[in-house]
Formats: C-alpha cells, sequence, structure tokens
C-alpha cells in the first residue's frame, strides 16, 4: 500500500510551503496554517477509513490463512465443532490438536507432482524393483513365513504379493514416513481445495482413529499424504480394513508387521482380489496402422514401428478398470503373451520402458491393487516385485 505514505508526503509538502511564506507575512502564515490543520483533518478521516498508519490494508481487512494458526481459523472451528457434534470427540482436546498442527508447503508441493505423474515407467521400474528390494523382500518373507501363509490361505492373496506391497510402500518397515500425520492431514485439508473434501474425511477418520486404536494423534508420522504404518493405510482404510493377526487384541500397522501382513491381505480381498486368477499379462501389437499407409508394417521389439490403430489408442491406458474384452483387443492386434479366454475383460495400457513402448493387459486382479494405488505403474510394480521375490524364494 502506497497510500499512506503520499497522504504524509503531500501534507509534509503543504507545511514546507506555509513555514516558507510565513517569513513574508504573519497573516498569510495563519491562513495556511488553517489550511494544513483542515487538510490533516481530512487526510486523518482517510486514514481512519483505510488503516492505521503504517499497516498494511490487507493485513486489517483478511485473515491470512497462510500464517493463521490452525485452530484460529474459522474454518477449523467449524470441523472441530462438527467432529465434537457427531462424535462426542472432546473440544478441548481437539484445540489442543490443531494448535500443534502447522502447514507445510512441502506437503502441497509433493501431492502436486507425484512420481507417477512425472516418470516414465523405465524411472519408476528402477526405483522399486532392485536387487536390494528383491533381497528385503525375501528377508521379509522367511522372517513372517508363518503370518504370510496364514494371510494367504485367509484371504486368498498370494504371499508374494503381501509381501511386495509392503516393499514398495515402506521397504518392509524402513521408511514409514516422517511426516506428522497431523499435519499432513491439516495442510490437506485446509490448504489444498483440490482434494480437500477427501482429506477432510480422511483427518475426521484420523481423530477417530485416536481413540479406537489407540494412537497418539500429535505425534504419529507417515507420508506427505497421512497414509501410515509398515502398509500406509489412510485413515479410512485403517478404520476399515485393519485387522488384529497376531492376536494380540490391539490392531497396530505402525510397529506390528504380522498385523501389518493381515491387513493387507484383507484389504485386497474386500476389493475384489480372486484368488488363483492372473494379475497382468505382456503383450504384443502385430496390428496394421491403417490410418498411415506410407510406413511399413515390420514389427519391432515391442509392436509395429508405426504404432497401434486409432481405435486401440483409444482404449490404451484408458482406465485401470477392466472393460475390454480380450476378443476385442485380438481383433485390434493387441496379443496377449498367455491365452484369455474371449469374454475376460482387461485393461490394455501402454507404457514406455527402457527398451520402447511396452503394451501389458490389466486382469482384474490388476484393478485391485490399483484400490490401493490408483497409478496402473505402481500396480506393475507391485506386481513384477512379487514375481522377482517368488523367484528369489524357489532359487
Amino acid at each position: 500500500m502506497r497510500l499512506i505514505p503520499s497522504l504524509f508526503r503531500n501534507s509534509s509538502s503543504h507545511k514546507a510551503s506555509n513555514s516558507h511564506k510565513a517569513s513574508n507575512s504573519h497573516k498569510a502564515a495563519k491562513r495556511n496554517t488553517r489550511r494544513f490543520q483542515a487538510r490533516s483533518a481530512t487526510s486523518a478521516i482517510v486514514l481512519g477509513t483505510l488503516a492505521l498508519p503504517f499497516i498494511s490494508l490487507s493485513a486489517i481487512t483478511f485473515a491470512d490463512p497462510i500464517s493463521t494458526p490452525y485452530a484460529d481459523r474459522s474454518d477449523v472451528q467449524a470441523f472441530i465443532s462438527d467432529a465434537v457434534k457427531k462424535d462426542k470427540l472432546n473440544r478441548a482436546e481437539l484445540v489442543t490438536l490443531f494448535k500443534s498442527a502447522s502447514r507445510q508447503q512441502s506437503i502441497i508441493d509433493s501431492i502436486s507432482k507425484p512420481a507417477e505423474r512425472t516418470l516414465t515407467w523405465a524411472d519408476y521400474r528402477r526405483i522399486f524393483i532392485t536387487e536390494k528390494r528383491i533381497n528385503g523382500g525375501v528377508e521379509f518373507y522367511r522372517t513372517y513365513q508363518k503370518a504370510l501363509e496364514r494371510a494367504a490361505h485367509q484371504y486368498g492373496v498370494p504371499a508374494e504379493m503381501i509381501v511386495a506391497i509392503i516393499g514398495v510402500e515402506t521397504s518392509y518397515g524402513a521408511n514409514k514416513g516422517n511426516y506428522r500425520v497431523i499435519d499432513a492431514l491439516s495442510t490437506l485439508s485446509f490448504d489444498y481445495p483440490a482434494r480437500a473434501p477427501f482429506f477432510t474425511r480422511q483427518l475426521h477418520e484420523y481423530l477417530l482413529l485416536g481413540r479406537e486404536a489407540n494412537i497418539d494423534l500429535s505425534t504419529a508420522t507417515g507420508s506427505y499424504a497421512g497414509a501410515m504404518g509398515f502398509p500406509q493405510f489412510m485413515p479410512s482404510s485403517y478404520r476399515n480394513y485393519a485387522v488384529d493377526f497376531d492376536g494380540d487384541h490391539k490392531i497396530d500397522l505402525i510397529n506390528n508387521p504380522v498385523d501389518a501382513i493381515g491387513s493387507v491381505g484383507n484389504y485386497l480381498k474386500g476389493h475384489g482380489w480372486k484368488n488363483g486368477e492372473g494379475v497382468a499379462l505382456s503383450a504384443t501389437y502385430s496390428g496394421k496402422n491403417h490410418s498411415n499407409k506410407n510406413h511399413s508394417d515390420k514389427n519391432a521389439a515391442t509392436g509395429p514401428q508405426n504404432g497401434p490403430s486409432p481405435q486401440l489408442k483409444k482404449l490404451l491406458n484408458a482406465s485401470n478398470k477392466p472393460t475390454v474384452s480380450a476378443n476385442q483387443l485380438k481383433s485390434l492386434g493387441l496379443i496377449s503373451s498367455s491365452p484369455l479366454a474371449t469374454s475376460t475383460l482387461t485393461n490394455p495400457m501402454s507404457m514406455e520402458g527402457s527398451d520402447g513402448t511396452e503394451y501389458w493387459i490389466g486382469l482384474n486382479n490388476f484393478y485391485v491393487i490399483t484400490r490401493y494405488n490408483n497409478s496402473s505403474m505402481y500396480a506393475l510394480a507391485a506386481w513384477q516385485l512379487s514375481q522377482d521375490v517368488k523367484r528369489s524364494l524357489q532359487n
């Protein structure tokens, strides 16, 4: 704001002029003094209307949500009142909790640019499919073999798949996240409008976890999105799918890998995992691109050099949910590495691998993995890691 300083500069300039004239005429000085007083009074009225001297107008008129403590913000206070009314939570405890919460710009930066949006499949795979992670999976399997086999039997999810999920999420518990969950969920609920409804619900679920799972809400840590423990469950998943798998009468995904093993199996089963069915198949494209007759039909390593037809392009990466029949894919030239029943619903994908374009066909269980993390690259990495761990165990 420059209005306030300019008012004072105008008054000072007028005063200096009147002082010069006063040396020539006492009457002129009195006349000019009256003019200055009148003008100063007008300036004071304007200043009183806008703001106090030298204080920004915006600081007076608007509260800055970034600098205002969460507990003092009206939207947070409304959230607290709603939680108190609906779930009989303690208002004083919630106020204290939100007084401790702080906005984290790094959280907003991270969620705005997730790896799945910025990396190619080749880059993504190099991060998650490593010798270290495969060996870690073998060690984790051997350490918790009884729990893993029991989970596989109870939930119908292969033990190596459960191992791989935990491996991709936290490197078998080595990296559970360093953000305070209350900071992450508060930041995303109240300062990230793009997904505020989802994270506001997660924040509410988190408060309930404090009562149900005896989690210290002020100190629990997790990912930048507020996911927790070995399997990185969001609060709603924690409340709905976490299980006491070791029989100690408490559910602990943060410190107890056995509970995490059972909970991952329960989650995948609850989202439609089908026991004994596959996850994904590699594929090759052998059709002709009728839209460009000037290119040859010679096959490259992953398909014809001129790429898929316009009809197939519309189907590739269109949805993680399987909606395209295997018969339709075959008619468009996408051939799976193993035969599929013609009526099998699939999700055709193309990804940029280290050797060029790769074609994949996702099945129902592939879609189930994307319910854990809504990314086809995540699902493919988790499945491939599971297969590598399985092969290493067999060898």
